[in-house]
């Protein structure tokens, strides 16, 4: 079963997300479905509160295969590259990001173990970008005033949308 991605400005989009205490059914089934509503919107990556749910999950797949991970968190950060960035919950908006190229990511897998592993390239920066929604933070926050300024109309765009719905 698919979930609706929730857009911008919803709220849940800006909430610090819960720590998830016990991997359960339940929670294995949030990611089972956060994993096929990814597939279906072509993305690469999806977190809980993308979905309306306000935990700490994410859901990957950068062409190595789906990832999912409970209470994920950066430990380091290593070099800086800049790349377009999209998000399912921003659509029609790509941004240039700066981010660190390699980072070292620890978390929980379905199983309940503490895993921790390093990602670098498109993988680093899918998980680094699916962490910031987990802490609330969108694409556009990361950016310059000048480039926020260039995207108003497609913002006030999917305000309106959202108003509407």
């Amino acid at each position: 079963m698919t979930t609706t991605i929730v857009t911008y400005p919803d709220e849940v989009l800006r909430k610090k997300s819960k720590i998830v205490e016990d991997i359960n059914g339940e929670i294995i089934a949030l990611a089972e479905d956060m994993a096929e509503t990814m597939y279906l919107s072509r993305g690469i990556g999806l977190a809980a509160p993308q979905v309306g749910e306000s935990c700490c999950l994410i859901v990957a797949d950068a062409g190595e295969g789906l990832m999912e991970l409970f209470n994920p968190n950066i430990v380091s950060v290593e070099g800086s590259t800049a790349f377009n960035e999209g998000c399912l919950s921003l659509p029609e908006i790509m941004l240039e990001i700066q981010r660190p190229e390699k980072i070292t990511v620890e978390g929980i897998n379905r199983d309940g173990k503490k895993i921790t592993f390093e990602a670098k390239d498109l993988m680093a920066r899918v998980l680094q970008h699916e962490i910031d929604h987990l802490n609330g933070t969108l694409i556009i926050d990361k950016v310059s005033k000048i480039q926020r300024h260039l995207i108003s109309g497609k913002l006030k765009k999917l305000r309106r949308e959202y108003s509407n719905a």
